[in-house]
């Protein structure tokens, strides 16, 4: 006679807990055979078979979320190449085929930072020219703007006497600058950064003074119960509450900037992306100017990109573009 005993890991650690002995392992089942009562000691001839514990079932990826990742930014570049290629025909070949662009960039970028004289350098020069110029400008008007910014929104006084020019000023063409620069500065280098630091600083004064006025009033009041400087009180209590509005400023500054340094430099000649458009324009290359635009847009873009994860790892709010 055979008979079969399945015994609970529950059960199988009772024992152990009495005696001292080992306790049984989980999920095995113990056959007892030769005719062995079922509750008495393990037979002669027994056998131990462990069955093992099932893994766990891995969590079926979801397809649908990857899609939905991809295909919409590669649906959206296939229509501007068909369009591309639509209007590449229709205009008798007068705008390059999206083939010949492609080639005509290979042949670009295997070499990006030649240069044979000051009018005639590779693409990669000529970015780094545009993007040291927005630097300094924009550099400048961040030491000048946020701080005024934070003057203007702290005190009422200062709010109600720049408000007004800042109105006014605000509207102004950023290229309408240029000839003051030029005129003030006596060069082409100084009055492009002129121009990027009177369109950078506006948007840095404004969203920095606007942060610091939607600072709770409970945090004031507390400031002025620990009678606290008001220095402390700009670094311990303003600087955190306005940091996202500081940097929703730098984020829009710096994107004013990069598209009016395009401009300034088709005016002002010399070395710089702008120029180099220009300069392409002049000579009748319709495929070097297309390949500008995409090299702006790009910088454009990755700037835009570094910004938005700043100002996403100090704000507690999702940042969007």
């Amino acid at each position: 006679m055979v008979s079969a005993v399945f015994h609970s890991p529950l059960e199988a650690a009772a024992p152990a807990a009495r005696g001292g002995d080992k306790p049984r392992e989980p999920n095995a089942t113990h056959l007892i055979a030769d005719g062995a009562h079922p509750t008495g000691a393990t037979a002669k001839n027994s056998m131990k078979i462990t069955v093992p514990a099932a893994a766990p079932a891995k969590p079926p990826r979801d397809a649908s979320a990857l899609w939905l990742t991809i295909l919409p930014p590669l649906l959206g570049l296939g229509l501007l190449v068909l369009v591309w290629e639509l209007v590449s025909m229709g205009t008798g070949a007068s705008i390059p085929s999206p083939k010949d662009t492609f080639i005509q960039a290979i042949e670009i970028f295997k070499d990006p930072f030649y240069s044979k004289g000051p009018n005639d350098q590779g693409v990669g020069w000529n970015v780094l020219s545009s993007l040291k110029r927005v630097a300094m400008g924009f550099g400048l008007a961040a030491v000048v703007g946020i701080p005024v910014g934070f003057m203007i929104g702290r005190f009422t006084f200062l709010s109600r006497m720049f408000n007004p020019l800042i109105s006014l000023l605000r509207p102004v063409s950023p290229l309408a600058w240029l000839p003051i620069g030029l005129l003030v500065f006596k060069g082409a280098d100084p009055a492009a950064i002129w121009t990027i630091f009177i369109c950078s600083i506006w948007p840095m004064i404004i969203n920095t003074a606007v942060g610091v006025q939607r600072v709770p009033q409970d945090y004031m009041n507390v400031a002025r119960v620990l009678n606290l400087s008001e220095w402390k009180i700009v670094t311990k209590i303003l600087f955190p509450a306005v940091l996202p509005y500081m940097l929703t400023g730098v984020r829009l500054a710096v994107g004013t900037a990069w598209l009016v340094i395009v401009a300034a430099e088709m005016l002002t000649g010399g070395v710089g992306i702008g120029f180099w458009v220009w300069d392409e324009w002049n000579n009748l290359n319709v495929k070097n100017i297309i390949i500008a635009i995409f090299v702006i847009g790009i910088v454009g873009l990755v700037l835009e990109f570094a910004l938005i994860r700043i100002a996403t790892a100090f704000t507690f709010e999702e940042v969007k573009s």
